[in-house]
């Protein structure tokens, strides 16, 4: 006797011979594909999270018979069984117990600490003798303090809020390249600037170790405001109803999240002056070089929100078009040196003759982190950036789900007599 069969089971020959083609279930392949996915979500937004991500859009889903993506992803999430194996108990959240919330605390200030700690002994050491002696005791003060300060701010990167899942070595060694650039130049590169301008000039330490001393104190506000943004958002895609929903209700947390960094940046600036002897008193407006010191953090922290949430291409592109810029501007000047290249440097000249050598990396740092700004405030506000560790990092390539298919395990018809 035959054996019955499921109409959903039928044989592709069967419903060849009615003339069919196609499945007559257009959601069913999407549910194969994806079936991982759909049985470990615990609401439909995640789902559409990860199809937004597997490149599914609004135009797919109305060739599977809904008016959206979200719609769609209902259909998957009532129609897949969850996994049977009970989900493992959610990790407690950093910071909720007060001893956590000192631990990472006293974590995220100490790169500041210790810079500003290395950065005043130094300068203090400088003010009271001046011999070989002494700049050998300050090189020996700057390489312990550099050493300490990378130290403490390793664990900073490689956990917590700032930690990035980088994909393969070369997105990591290019970052690294980049971050080193800007910090080098940060350093030194005003004064090879002036250098090339106007002829030889003494090295001043002050501005260097100022912007040192800024740029590791914002360590602690930039993981502090990552975590909030983070915690918020995911607490806001729980919610949510749809995907218009939730980014109506995260532009105003990243708007905040922003906002609450640059305000902290001029108090960091004041601790700044207050290390580090030789700069402006307190009460005087920001100068030229503090300024470019507080576009590259602003920069660097851009650069890594956005590469925490999965756009490492867009930070690595950032960093490098401040990197090139200042590149740049060193090489119009010492180009303009050689007989008849004089109008190379023109621009650059120009610009550090009002404003100072400073102005061309806070130019450069300025107009790349406004350019990310704009970039992040498109993207981190989807429901994408925020569905979990693999929502931008294990995104699979592009599939075009433009017809429904069958499952690619699909059985072959039995042809034997």
């Amino acid at each position: 006797m035959p054996v019955s069969r499921r109409p959903d089971e039928a044989s592709p020959r069967a419903g060849a011979g009615k003339g069919r083609r196609g499945p007559a279930d257009p959601v069913r392949a999407l549910m194969h594909r994806h079936h991982d996915l759909c049985a470990r979500a615990v609401d439909p937004l995640e789902i559409a999270a990860g199809l937004e991500a597997h490149g599914v859009t609004d135009r797919t889903a109305a060739r599977f018979r809904h008016r959206d993506v979200f719609s769609l992803a209902e259909e998957l999430y009532a129609r897949v069984p969850r996994a049977e194996e009970p989900a493992p108990p959610p990790a407690p959240e950093p910071g909720r117990a007060p001893g956590a919330r000192v631990g990472l605390g006293a974590l995220w200030l100490l790169p500041g600490a210790l810079c500003a700690a290395t950065a005043s002994g130094v300068s203090r050491l400088g003010a009271v003798r001046k011999d070989a002696t002494a700049d050998l005791a300050m090189g020996l003060a700057c390489a312990v303090g550099a050493v300490l300060v990378i130290a403490a701010l390793w664990p900073c990167l490689s956990r917590g809020p700032l930690r990035v899942r980088w994909r393969g070595g070369g997105a990591r060694i290019a970052h690294a390249l980049g971050v080193g650039w800007l910090l080098g130049y940060a350093a030194a590169g005003d004064w090879l600037l002036s250098g090339f301008l106007g002829g030889r000039r003494p090295y001043g330490a002050a501005p260097a170790a100022g912007a040192a001393v800024v740029l590791a104190l914002a360590v602690a506000p930039a993981a502090g405001c990552a975590r909030w943004f983070a915690v918020r958002a995911r607490r806001g895609l729980a919610l949510s109803r749809g995907p218009e929903e939730f980014a109506a209700g995260v532009r105003p947390l990243f708007a905040g999240v922003v906002t609450a960094f640059l305000c902290a940046l001029p108090a960091l600036v004041l601790a700044a002056r207050l290390t580090v002897p030789g700069p402006p008193p307190a009460a005087t407006p920001l100068t030229t070089a503090e300024a470019a010191a507080v576009a590259l953090a602003g920069l660097l922290f851009l650069a890594r929100l956005l590469a925490v949430h999965g756009f490492r291409t867009a930070a690595l592109t950032g960093v490098a078009a401040a990197c090139a810029g200042q590149a740049a501007a060193l090489a119009t000047v010492a180009a303009a040196r050689l007989p008849g290249a004089a109008p190379l440097g023109a621009p650059v000249a120009r610009l550090t003759a009002a404003h100072g050598t400073a102005a061309v990396p806070a130019a450069a740092c300025g107009a790349a982190a406004l350019a990310l700004l704009g970039y992040a405030f498109g993207v981190l506000c989807r429901a994408s950036a925020h569905g979990g560790p693999g929502a931008r990092t294990a995104r699979a390539p592009r599939t075009t789900d433009a017809a429904p298919t069958a499952p690619t395990a699909r059985t072959a018809p039995n042809r034997a007599p």
